[in-house]
């Protein structure tokens, strides 16, 4: 473990007590022991390097490097042009720039394209379902997430919620789509241009004296705080389907998991920590993700943010009072409390009562007591969901190297 900087000592120690106990909750936490085996991984095995002490070193140096030499809008230009993966490259990247990318686009020798197949199959018959869980499970607990809900605040795309959520979903929309890794698809380049976000994050934001006073970590996004997210998505969304009981085969499950190993090792991470099964990523998930899951002054406002986006869309039947009892009803009390969302007195009850028997009718065609504007409303609270998620920012999305930090 990394000595404590004095800055960030005095962080610990409380000096900044105005955070109160939000601001140490988060060090505290980061001296567990990372225990996970990589055995369980899809390499089989590895160093067991604890991943909180890993970055991308090799994506660093360079886009360090291109942020220094002051050159990213000429490669943000040119990449504008690259959307499909086995698209070449632009001319005229600088030739670190194109090393890398080259390096970074191939994909990993254990790639199952029959798998990635069945996994948009999956996607096109559970559609529905991922997207309500990509934004109101995974996307709302992302503000419970103190790092990463931290690192998105103060970030440059934290003062754009609307475009930075655009192009969150780009990913996700992207990983659902028929030939996602293929030639004619573009989550490869989606992928690419994400991890070298992620390290244009790792070098701006330590120059942030807001992130500087918030933060417990001296460099943000590392391996393991990749996993967090991947959990929070994958294995959180698996999860709820499961507790919804939504009928999934085996081979469905595998696929599913195999579009997220190969898009987590497409990120960056080393093979060593992507879970080779759902067991494996429950485990690693109870390690990683449930016990850091906590409230921050950035978390609520950013929930707020996501919260109020639904009520900007014309004719929509999203409301905040609809949206923070479906937030409540899937991440629980202790979740919406420390997100301040209020109880609803009709929406939550409606939840409740008609949500498990709405599933039901959907997968099994089903008859249950219930009006058809209640069940009317869920399917439009799930179509909607899934289009306000992606309709935020303009066409097409493009996922670019930030040169600042959110203004202060």
């Amino acid at each position: 473990m990394e000595e404590l900087s004095r800055r960030k000592a005095l962080v610990a120690g409380g000096a900044l007590g105005a955070l109160g106990a939000l601001g140490v909750a988060a060090p505290a936490q980061a001296k567990a022991l990372w225990t996970w085996s990589p055995a369980g991984s899809v390499a089989g095995a590895g160093a067991g390097t604890d991943p909180r002490t890993v970055w991308d070193p090799q994506v660093d140096r360079v886009i360090s490097a291109l942020l220094d030499r002051g050159d990213v809008s000429r490669v943000n230009e040119l990449l504008r042009t690259w959307t499909t993966n086995d698209q070449q490259l632009p001319s005229g990247l600088p030739a670190d720039v194109r090393e890398l990318m080259e390096s970074a686009r191939r994909l990993p020798s254990w790639v199952d394209h029959d798998k990635l197949e069945q996994s948009f199959d999956f996607t096109k018959r559970r559609g529905l379902y991922l997207g309500v869980l990509y934004a109101m499970a995974s996307g709302m607990m992302s503000t419970v997430i103190p790092k990463e809900a931290r690192a998105v605040y103060y970030s440059y795309g934290g003062a754009n919620m609307k475009d930075r959520i655009s192009k969150t979903a780009k990913l996700g929309y992207d990983i659902g789509t028929r030939d996602a890794y293929a030639p004619g698809g573009e989550m490869t380049v989606t992928c690419v241009k994400t991890r070298m976000v992620h390290s244009a994050v790792r070098h701006l934001l330590p120059q942030s004296p807001q992130w500087n006073q918030a933060a417990p970590e001296d460099v943000p996004i590392s391996q393991a705080d990749i996993m967090v997210t991947w959990h929070s998505l994958a294995t959180t969304v698996m999860q709820k389907m499961r507790e919804w009981e939504i009928p999934i085969s085996d081979d469905d499950a595998e696929a599913y998991l195999h579009s997220w190993q190969v898009t987590a090792h497409m990120l960056g991470v080393r093979d060593e920590y992507i879970p080779a099964s759902w067991h494996e990523a429950d485990r690693q998930a109870e390690q990683v993700l449930d016990p850091i899951l906590s409230p921050t002054p950035e978390g609520r406002d950013l929930a707020r943010i996501l919260l109020e986006l639904g009520s900007e869309l014309d004719g929509s039947v999203l409301s905040k009072p609809l949206l923070g009892a479906f937030t409540r009803y899937t991440l629980g009390d202790r979740v919406a409390d420390w997100l301040d969302i209020d109880r609803e007195p009709v929406f939550g009850p409606m939840i409740e009562t008609f949500w498990p028997p709405f599933i039901a009718a959907r997968e099994f065609g089903l008859n249950f007591p219930g009006s058809d504007e209640t069940y009317w409303l869920f399917d439009e609270l799930i179509r909607q969901v899934v289009l306000l998620y992606l309709s935020e920012a303009d066409y097409p999305i493009s996922i670019e190297i930030p040169q600042g930090n959110r203004p202060s």
